[in-house]
């Protein structure tokens, strides 16, 4: 930890719903050895922090991988004291791929990766997070496994994977983890921003309708859409792409009051329809509000929105913001944490690791952001750095 820095606590009631005294114990220390460890956060490293004796290495590895405490009930509780430090304005979904080599580690698999163009070998999760202006915490996770892994049975026997476990789409994935963190919480759903380019937007906006929460999902600039015909004459209401759509319509150009790294921003919105929907696009998701963000200096790097239809532009905006809240926490606060560090074969071990160092990354913020954290919302808080 740098000397600037205030001290990350672990908060141990965190760890109420562990029913053995002994677990809680652990758990507490395992959170303490990733906020202590220098380098990778493997489960050697984090044992070298809690004493090294080869005894005290295989408690490590027997409380992360082969134990049998249940991580859900951390996770809600995790969930409601993040809910309460950051008063958060919504939940952002996004993947990860940790590239990985060989098929030793669980859930190891080809996956595409949009932002990059290209395949990557490695895990791919899925990870919901709590945000607010200030900062971001990871709260539930969903490890992506495919078809190919969930059938061969040395690999799964391997993996510990339950016999229930079934391989999912990536629409499914993102879901799944989004709808289970929001009924962590007992209140009013806020709303998701999904930032996984590439998700069938109809398949999503129809799962969160009928689940009664807002979506605001990051989609591709090729992705094909519909504008009704009086707010964009001569094209005759056909199907266009979304970028062709924002050079056409550069009347609703407006500027955009959060600067980036490279000045001054604008924006647009526009109502659209997808194509693929039903009766003119009143099916459940079909009737949505193309946003799009980009740099006063290059159009082309512009980040596209689809939100549910009745949202407001401003509102839209605000609600992208966390996007890149949590972008920044997961980039300065994660690396220091270990959230992608975990090098062991079980699925219970990885769900156990991600969840335990998503703990940590709460007390990381929690120290930056102080008990004023909600008060210096607007202003933004104190980063950490990655150690």
């Amino acid at each position: 930890m740098h000397a600037h820095e205030a001290p990350a606590e672990v908060p141990l009631d965190l760890f109420d719903s562990l029913p053995r005294n002994d677990h809680r114990l652990k758990a507490a220390e395992y959170v303490t050895g990733l906020l202590s460890a220098r380098g990778r956060k493997t489960l050697r490293n984090v044992a070298e922090q809690l004493g090294g004796q080869e005894a005290r290495k295989q408690s490590v590895h027997h409380f992360i991988s082969e134990s049998s405490w249940e991580w859900e009930p951390v996770r809600r509780d995790l969930a409601r004291h993040a809910d309460e430090l950051l008063r958060p304005r919504g939940w952002v979904v996004r993947p990860s791929v940790v590239p990985k080599a060989g098929g030793h580690s669980v859930g190891v698999a080809e996956h595409f990766v949009p932002q990059l163009g290209r395949t990557v070998t490695g895990q791919q999760s899925f990870g919901a997070w709590l945000a607010s202006p200030a900062a971001g915490v990871p709260v539930n996770w969903q490890l992506t496994l495919s078809t190919e892994w969930l059938e061969a049975l040395s690999w799964r026997r391997r993996g510990q994977v339950p016999a229930e476990t079934r391989a999912l789409s990536p629409e499914e994935n993102a879901g799944d983890v989004a709808l289970r963190a929001s009924r962590s919480l007992s209140r009013t759903p806020l709303p998701v921003v999904l930032d996984a380019p590439g998700l069938d937007p109809l398949r999503m906006g129809r799962r969160f309708e009928r689940a009664g929460i807002p979506l605001v999902q990051r989609v591709e600039q090729r992705i094909r859409l519909r504008v009704d015909p009086l707010v964009l004459p001569g094209h005759g209401g056909r199907p266009v792409t979304a970028s062709w759509l924002i050079g056409a319509m550069r009347r609703l150009w407006r500027p955009h009051s959060r600067l980036s790294a490279s000045g001054r921003n604008l924006s647009m919105a526009v109502p659209v329809t997808l194509p693929e929907a039903l009766d003119g696009g009143q099916e459940a998701g079909g009737h949505r509000l193309l946003v799009a963000q980009w740099p006063a200096s290059d159009v082309a790097a512009a980040r596209l929105w689809l939100a549910d239809g009745r949202m407001r532009h401003a509102d839209v905006l605000r609600l992208t913001g966390l996007a890149e809240v949590v972008d920044r926490d997961d980039g300065l606060v994660a690396t220091r944490v270990g959230l992608r560090d975990f090098t062991g074969r079980s699925f219970q071990g990885w769900h156990r690791h991600i969840t335990l160092a998503s703990v940590a990354h709460l007390a990381c913020v929690r120290a930056a952001l102080g008990s004023a954290a909600p008060r210096r919302a607007a202003t933004g808080p104190r980063l950490l750095r990655a150690g």
